[in-house]
């Protein structure tokens, strides 16, 4: 009988370990997912395949980067994608006007501006975060098409495409440099007293407010570098495809939310990983590349995505209690 109750405490232990543990859990998850992929198709594993995965994910991960640290604080933002866009053509606009580095910090201070925005009317106004970013969702694609005319933009600096053509220790710039904003963000949440003041947010703003910790001020900017962010994405959405549309960033709240699920967070606040989210947006990318290879419609990858967030929130619901229990 001892024998038996010592062997079911090991297993007991590594399975907390590893509900525990997101990141350990996420790779895992990535490394089915890609093993999956590469059995129905003989394409996936190829060299030209996964950079062009790296390729697409570096607009989703940018755009999830900021996702993240607004659902650590159990907020949400619904305006990332139109914001994309918007930014897109405020960068796009101003290049003849201000030359490529102008346009890029204009760019990047308008996003930064509605982020502001955003953070300021859900803190200080009590107003629900669905319900503000619903709203500057729809200010950010009505703006985007006016300040355009609806019409896109061409004919974009061959230096902004070098982003993402040209490459960087072996690896494409613009991959490189998501890496080197998630491992900064990552080094933020973990060792400094502003990463730590995110988690302690979601987990029990009042404990927080008590504690002495600056809530307020944390809370208005996680929301400004959800903005930023948004920005970043659309700078690397137009060296990409040197072309900049209204209607950019479409969907990318989506894709961006589903990522930071997937890779663990919850959406009540509190508990999340920057390497999680990561691999979230990882696996994003090598489901919509898989279903591409596969000839699988573009109608019908809205529904596996969809599927993927509802089975991700549930089974973090799952995890969840099991921790509790």
């Amino acid at each position: 009988m001892s024998s038996t109750v010592a062997e079911v405490r090991p297993r007991r232990s590594l399975m907390r370990w590893l509900i525990t543990q997101i990141e350990i859990r996420m790779l895992l998850l990535t490394l089915v997912v890609m093993a999956g992929l590469s059995a129905v198709s003989s394409y996936f594993l190829t060299a030209n395949n996964l950079l062009n995965a790296m390729d697409q994910s570096v607009v989703v991960g940018m755009v999830a980067l900021g996702q993240t640290l607004v659902i650590l604080i159990g907020g949400i933002d619904l305006s990332v994608g139109s914001l994309a866009g918007l930014t897109g053509m405020v960068l796009g606009l101003s290049i003849p006007h201000l030359g490529l580095y102008g346009a890029i910090a204009l760019a990047l201070a308008s996003g930064a501006f509605a982020g502001l925005v955003n953070g300021t009317l859900i803190t200080f106004g009590r107003v629900a975060p669905f319900v503000v970013t619903l709203g500057m969702m729809s200010i950010g694609r009505s703006l985007a098409y006016v300040i355009s005319g609806a019409n896109s933009i061409g004919d974009l600096p061959p230096a902004l495409g070098r982003l993402s053509t040209d490459a960087i220790f072996g690896l494409p710039v613009n991959f490189a440099a998501l890496l080197v904003l998630y491992a900064a963000t990552w080094w933020f949440l973990s060792r400094a007293k502003g990463g730590r003041t995110l988690y302690a947010i979601g987990s029990n703003a009042e404990a927080a407010r008590v504690a002495g910790l600056s809530i307020r001020l944390w809370s208005v900017l996680a929301y400004v570098f959800s903005g930023l962010m948004s920005a970043v994405a659309a700078i690397f959405l137009a060296s990409r495809i040197l072309s900049i549309d209204p209607i950019g960033g479409n969907g990318l709240e989506l894709d961006a939310i589903a990522a930071v699920v997937i890779g663990g967070a919850s959406l009540f606040g509190g508990r999340g990983s920057i390497i999680g989210t990561l691999f979230g947006v990882f696996i994003m990318v090598f489901i919509r590349n898989g279903l591409n290879l596969l000839n699988v419609s573009p109608y019908w990858q809205g529904t596996a995505i969809g599927s993927i967030i509802i089975a991700a929130v549930l089974a973090e619901r799952l995890l969840s209690t099991r921790m509790r229990g």
